[in-house]
């Protein structure tokens, strides 16, 4: 098991729990950034990984997720995340002053990392965003429409073709396995729309990875999203048959191999 460290920051609403996996003299540093109803720890094998390749990992669980204080899956503000989330990439950079920086966010977490990017991109080396809730996402919509939010938790079978992966988010404690909460789903509603109105980031390099068979974050609205956010210079990685969790997918490998492959040519040797 490769040996990590945990931090405790004082976040915006919270102490918020941080998950850092250690490289004695890394290149660039990695921020993984996770999604809705999760937490760090499912991006283990994704962490363990990248050290391999010259990062120090830092993860944290986002307020309301994990191990981090709050009310379960609550997010009033996902401003206030963003800034929780900066608060991790300072304490990163505190450790190694000068080295690039990647922000690796996964659905929610992609939403958070655009936000990050607008506000911050200028901090940034690469922006990766794996199935992000970004563009057109209906959900939040429809369920606030109803007059009570429905019990219908995250089916584990839309996460990876690998069963094993679904069998594990099942049975992990540290996973909300019930409904949505209703401040959460209003924010969303309002992130979404002030990263569609917060502009392209530039000339930061993009890389958007989507699974073609993702039930839980469409790929065509996630298009809308990216195409604007990158300026339409994004570059994009599609796979065929994958689901939502494309770091947790049967091509696992192949997924590692392409975020590798273009960073690679942005960072130090």
């Amino acid at each position: 098991m490769p040996h990590v460290r945990e931090h405790a920051l004082d976040g915006t609403r919270g102490t918020v729990a941080v998950t850092e996996w250690p490289h004695p003299a890394p290149r660039f540093l990695a921020l993984l950034v996770h999604g809705y109803g999760e937490h760090a720890g499912r991006y283990a094998g994704l962490a363990a990984l990248l050290p391999g390749h010259g990062a120090a990992v830092y993860a944290p669980d986002h307020m309301g997720h994990g191990r981090s204080a709050g009310e379960r899956v609550v997010i009033e503000d996902f401003e206030d995340v963003v800034t929780d989330v900066h608060a991790v990439a300072e304490l990163a950079r505190a450790a190694h002053p000068g080295l690039p920086l990647v922000l690796v966010g996964h659905s929610m977490g992609g939403l958070i990392a655009a936000r990050f990017a607008q506000r911050y991109g200028h901090e940034l080396t690469a922006l990766v965003l794996s199935g992000p809730v970004i563009g057109a996402w209906e959900l939040p919509g429809r369920l606030l429409a109803l007059d009570e939010i429905p019990d219908v938790p995250i089916s584990p079978g839309a996460l990876s073709r690998d069963p094993a992966v679904g069998a594990a988010y099942a049975a992990d404690p540290l996973v909300w396995h019930g409904p949505m909460k209703r401040p959460t789903l209003e924010a969303f509603v309002r992130t979404l729309e002030t990263v569609a109105k917060g502009g392209d980031v530039g000339p930061l390099p993009l890389l958007w990875l989507h699974g073609d068979d993702d039930r839980l974050v469409p790929l065509p609205g996630s298009r809308v999203g990216v195409e604007r956010l990158s300026g339409g210079r994004a570059a994009e990685r599609i796979f065929p048959g994958a689901r939502h969790e494309v770091f947790n997918e049967t091509n696992r490998e192949q997924v590692l191999a392409e975020v590798l492959a273009f960073l690679d040519p942005l960072l130090p040797r």
